[in-house]
């Protein structure tokens, strides 16, 4: 009789402990989620300014690169643009200069980042941004199969090689040729825009993030998923088909807000919901294309 009262009250030790247990690591989690929303939602906007008064924005003469560009350039930050078209580039600079009366200051940078060896990219990076105070870098320059996107043993081998220059051999070395000016003034935000393949931009980002925390320096990972191109000659009812693939994208765009930092697991929610929704559009495109 006595064993079993004393096996009954281990037995309720035990559940009383687990329970406890239970509802810290509960309460830690509810903590880091009303955190994050705070952060994400909430939390008023850093002062840009404060990294430098110079950005760096590859890939900024079309999309989503170029509204970037405006964006900084609508809060007095001068901007180094950097492409592989002189025209466009040049198209752009001159944009930004007449929409803001002249009051940033914009340099051009043309590299084919398809086609430039990355010693060459890095460079020419560091030769434009020499006496700078570069604070901010944006690298939103990437490619991906056309028209829609493919499975790896579908893209041709050359396609192939320009897309792994493009989205992580150039983002790794214009990312290198930036950081010493941010080292020496212990402050600076470096903005990776994923498009393919997502995961090696994304890991790089968390990686250099916990490296550079230290040193003042934020990075932060925005996964684009694939965002095609507007073509020439379309068909009207295809622009409409076209038109809601790009909103249900844009959801997707919006919701993969990848932090570094991120513990509660939001972004592989995240991840999984945008490879539903490009999963859906490839298959649209897939249909219309092929």
């Amino acid at each position: 009789m006595i064993f079993s009262r004393s096996a009954m009250e281990l037995q309720d030790f035990i559940l009383i402990v687990a329970c406890s247990l239970g509802f810290i690591s509960l309460c830690k989690t509810f903590i880091r989620f009303l955190k994050w929303v705070w952060v994400s939602f909430f939390s008023p906007a850093k002062n840009l300014n404060e990294y430098g008064s110079w950005a760096l924005v590859t890939g900024s003469t079309d999309g989503i690169g170029k509204a970037l560009a405006l964006e900084l350039a609508s809060k007095g930050i001068n901007l180094v643009l950097v492409g592989r078209n002189p025209s466009k580039l040049e198209a752009t600079s001159n944009e930004i200069r007449e929409r803001f009366a002249r009051k940033v200051d914009v340099k051009d940078i043309v590299i084919d980042l398809a086609k430039f060896s990355v010693e060459e990219i890095s460079n020419m990076v560091e030769e434009g941004i020499k006496g700078l105070d570069v604070g901010i870098l944006i690298n939103n320059a990437g490619m991906g199969p056309d028209p829609y996107p493919m499975f790896i043993h579908e893209v041709e081998s050359e396609v192939l090689e320009s897309l792994m220059r493009v989205n992580m051999d150039a983002a790794t070395w214009v990312t290198r040729a930036v950081l010493p000016g941010m080292l020496q003034k212990k402050k600076g935000a470096i903005v990776n825009l994923v498009l393919a393949p997502p995961w090696y931009l994304a890991m790089f980002s968390r990686c250099i993030g916990l490296e550079y925390e230290e040193h003042g320096i934020d990075v932060q990972c925005q996964e684009a998923v694939y965002i095609p191109k507007q073509r020439k000659g379309e068909k009207k009812g295809l622009k409409k088909k076209r038109r809601k693939e790009m909103k249900a994208i844009r959801l997707s765009l919006g919701l993969l807000l990848s932090v570094q930092g991120d513990k509660i697991g939001f972004g592989r929610l995240c991840v999984f919901l945008a490879v539903c929704f490009g999963h859906k559009a490839t298959n649209i495109f897939r249909k219309d294309f092929g």
